[in-house]
This record gives structure tokens, sequence and C-alpha cells, in this order.
């Protein structure tokens, strides 16, 4: 059994994360820190070492699939590893992504009001209204919080339904992040012509 390390233990990081975020709002800020280092290893390093190494959710579904059993253990779709279904899947992310900015845009320009609502599959809607106790300095604040919360608690939930029916880490195979760094690190070390 290999010795462990304090990165080991990053997983403990995304159950914080959804706490704090489900007794106020405005923690949901932390989760950029989930889109920029994954990025800055891509582009500096020219490597996947966040997403083997120090993605807290991918522990997480390890922790829970293997450790808790929650997993079946069952190989997944071919599909689902596919080149069309995961840059289909992006680009499905990215739309989702740009809206939530485009009604932070909004909310900041003062064109639509802040909405206190955790939408769940990017179409169930479900109150939150009791973690906004501490107002943001500025409503856009708030309205990217409950955006970006909402982004982060749904594409856990499929992380999660993935693991359950196949095995633990099926999400990393089409994770947004990991497929966007995937692409930069072939860009990045793709051999020079001369």
């Amino acid at each position: 059994m290999r010795k462990k390390h304090w990165y080991d233990y990053l997983w403990i990081w995304s159950i914080l994360y959804f706490s704090l975020g489900f007794f106020n709002i405005l923690f949901a800020w932390l989760g950029m820190i989930d889109f920029i280092v994954p990025l800055l290893f891509a582009i500096i390093g020219g490597n996947k070492h966040f997403c083997n190494k120090y993605c807290g959710r991918g522990q997480l579904f390890t922790v829970l699939g293997n450790s808790l059993r929650l997993s079946r253990k069952k190989k997944a779709p071919g599909w689902i590893s596919g080149k069309w279904f995961r840059y289909g899947f992006l680009a499905f992310f990215m739309t989702m992504f740009g809206n939530m900015v485009y009604q932070t845009y909004l909310v900041a320009g003062g064109a639509s009001s802040l909405r206190q609502v955790v939408k769940l599959f990017w179409t169930f809607k479900v109150p939150w209204h009791w973690a906004y106790t501490v107002p943001a300095p500025s409503p856009w604040i708030a309205q990217f919080s409950f955006g970006f919360y909402s982004l982060m608690l749904t594409s856990t939930l499929i992380g999660l339904i993935v693991m359950v029916l196949y095995k633990p880490r099926t999400w990393c195979t089409f994770c947004p992040m990991g497929t966007m760094t995937q692409g930069i690190c072939q860009l990045k070390n793709k051999p020079s012509d001369n």
C-alpha cells in the first residue's frame, strides 16, 4: 500500500465546497479554483496533473465508489468516452456556462433582477434563499454564485449517477475540464514541423 500524501485528501475539498455553499451561496466563488488551476496546469505545464492527482471531485468518486462500495464497477459504454460525446458535452457545458455569465451580466447591468435559485440539471429550480443571508456587495456577485453553484452541483450529480452505474471515475472520461485540458495539452505538446 502506497504512502498517503496531502493531496490524497483533496476529496474533502469537494464536500467542504458544497457544504459551505449550502449555508452561504457566496462560497460558490471558491469553485473557480477548480476551473482556473486545471487550465494553469495545462497551459503552463502542458500536463493533466490536476485531473490525475489533485482533482477533489475525482477523488470523491473514488472514495464513494471504491471505499464505500457505492459503484457497480461496470465498464461504461464506449460512446461515453468517445470523441463526439466528450466534445458535444463540452459544447453543451460551455453553452450553459455562457448563459450563466450572460445572466450575471444582465443583473450587473440592471436589466434583470437577482434570482435566488439553484437549478439542478439546468432545468429544475430549487429555492436557495436561506443561503443568501449575508448579501453580496453587488447583486451580480450573488447571481454568479447561484449560477456557478448550480453548475457545480449539477455536474457532481451527473458524476455520482455515472459513478453508481459504472466505474467510480467514469465522470472523468467526459468531464468538460478534462476535455479542455486534454485539448490544450495536445496543442501545447504538438511536435513542431521544423
